[in-house]
């Protein structure tokens, strides 16, 4: 089955064609490091995560590069005032959010540059555009440069707007502007602002606008022409609609694909500063095991708005945990027989055609729970082979989904020092009972077992002694 995606450009689905056969080149807009990342930023970078994980597993060589805006006027904001470099402030959220990637099992991505490392990029690009008849510097000697809107014909065709239907762009001083649309590609130094947040140009001393960091960012890693361009929903105007435009006015081809990925809303509510209900990835990570966090942000479809609200991750702990209790009964049962490790690692037909359609990530956990059933009934049956081959296409889509908790990112040892002390102290009282088995004081066994499945523990004795798992 040839994979598809929704193009947001086309507004339909496409069949997924590489430039390359077999390579694919993917830019996602990273984040403007202007604060701590939130619940958002995490689900949006795991979007794009399970995007590189399946093309990989179709046998695809993928360049993913994911930028990091390091200097922007919100960024400049955000240091105003306090007593902190705007640079040293923007890296010490950068940290966060790296942090938070790698918390959540999200890849590295092949590269990731910062906007800062790629100026003369940019000042390429904006000449590209001024001699192209359009980009134009303000009149009023401030050494801003703007992108001519009406100078060119398609702009709106991201979004299907019309040029007189937009608003304004208010991302610098429109009194030097010719049309209230045409947007930023260089902001001139203005006094007040640090000296260390301007290099210099054909037009002054300044900084680049936000658009033009990832279009010159995105050619410089990618080619003039590369196959998928990610990002929020809320980047398509005017952030993708406007890299969209001063790419290929200067003569790029740009993204082939244009993939938005939904926002998420909390109890029903957008999330904003302004209502003050923002989730951030530290607290979300705190909550509960972050294999479970990634479970719960990469469940939905990624177009769909996901709502987060109180019990959201406790269904995605139970879910996780009957994918656990299986591999580790699984392990125990097919131990020293000949099956043990014979189930081939591949993924089910119908999970693949769930992938390969606009990753129908909800249908492909379907077929992933499914398996978890089957093979458990092969246990209760000691069908081994069935049992084997369960524990192979669990292995296998699990790992694509990126939450196979044999992962070795995902060990007690690298996640939650709190499970460390939980095992320890569950083994301890599992050694107690079995004490007082061999000594026939069954009332204190039974005491034991009790008081851990108060607890929401389950265990399951077998030939080979006590086994526990959550309910």
């Amino acid at each position: 089955m040839t994979m598809r995606l929704y193009d947001s450009k086309a507004q339909a689905l496409r069949d997924f064609i590489p430039l390359v056969p077999d390579k694919v080149g993917i830019y996602v807009c990273g984040p403007t490091v202007q604060s701590s990342p939130h619940i958002g930023h995490l689900r949006s970078a795991l979007v794009y995560d399970q995007l590189r994980r399946w093309l990989t597993y179709r046998g695809n060589d993928v360049t993913f590069i994911r930028n990091v805006t390091d200097i922007d006027d919100k960024i400049l904001a955000s240091a105003d005032g306090v007593m902190e470099q705007w640079w040293a402030l923007a890296y010490r959220y950068e940290l966060e959010f790296t942090a938070g990637y790698q918390r959540l099992g999200i890849l590295a991505p092949s590269y990731e540059p910062r906007a800062t490392a790629s100026i003369q990029n940019m000042l390429d690009l904006i000449g590209r555009l001024v001699d192209a008849g359009h980009a134009y510097p303000a009149d009023d000697d401030t050494g801003d440069v703007y992108f001519d809107t009406r100078s060119w014909p398609a702009y709106g065709e991201l979004t299907r707007q019309k040029l007189d239907n937009m608003e304004a762009a208010a991302d610098a001083d429109p009194r030097g502007k010719r049309d209230p649309r045409d947007f930023a590609l260089w902001k001139g130094h203005k006094a007040g602002e640090p000296v260390s947040a301007a290099w210099p140009s054909p037009w002054g001393e300044g900084r680049p606008g936000w658009h033009i960091e990832c279009s010159a960012m995105a050619s410089r890693y990618l080619g003039a022409a590369f196959d998928i361009h990610g990002g929020g929903l809320d980047l398509r105007f005017p952030h993708h609609e406007n890299e969209l435009a001063q790419s290929t006015a200067a003569g790029d081809a740009f993204a082939s694909y244009w993939m938005h990925n939904g926002l998420v809303h909390v109890n029903g509510q957008k999330m904003s500063k302004s209502l003050g209900n923002s989730v951030f990835a530290a607290e979300l990570l705190e909550q509960a095991r972050a294999i479970v966090v990634r479970y719960y942000l990469g469940a939905a479809h990624y177009r769909s708005t996901i709502d987060y609200h109180d019990g959201s991750l406790a269904e995605a702990e139970a879910a996780l945990e009957r994918i656990e209790s299986f591999l580790d009964r699984a392990d125990r049962r097919l131990a020293d027989t000949r099956f043990a490790g014979s189930g081939v690692e591949i993924v089910p037909e119908e999970f693949a055609e769930a992938m390969d359609d606009d990753l129908a990530v909800p249908q492909a956990l379907g077929v992933l729970h499914e398996t978890v059933r089957a093979g458990n009934a092969a246990l209760d049956a000691e069908d081994l082979h069935a049992a084997a081959s369960a524990r192979g296409q669990v292995l296998a889509m699990s790992e694509v989904l990126g939450i196979n908790p044999l992962s070795p990112g995902w060990s007690v040892a690298t996640d939650e020092p709190a499970m460390i002390a939980l095992t320890a102290l569950v083994e301890r009282l599992l050694d107690d009972r079995e004490i007082a088995r061999q000594s026939r004081d069954y009332a204190a066994a039974d005491r034991v077992r009790d008081e851990l499945v108060a607890a929401g523990i389950t265990i399951e004795d077998t030939p080979s002694g006590a086994h526990w798992s959550f309910d």
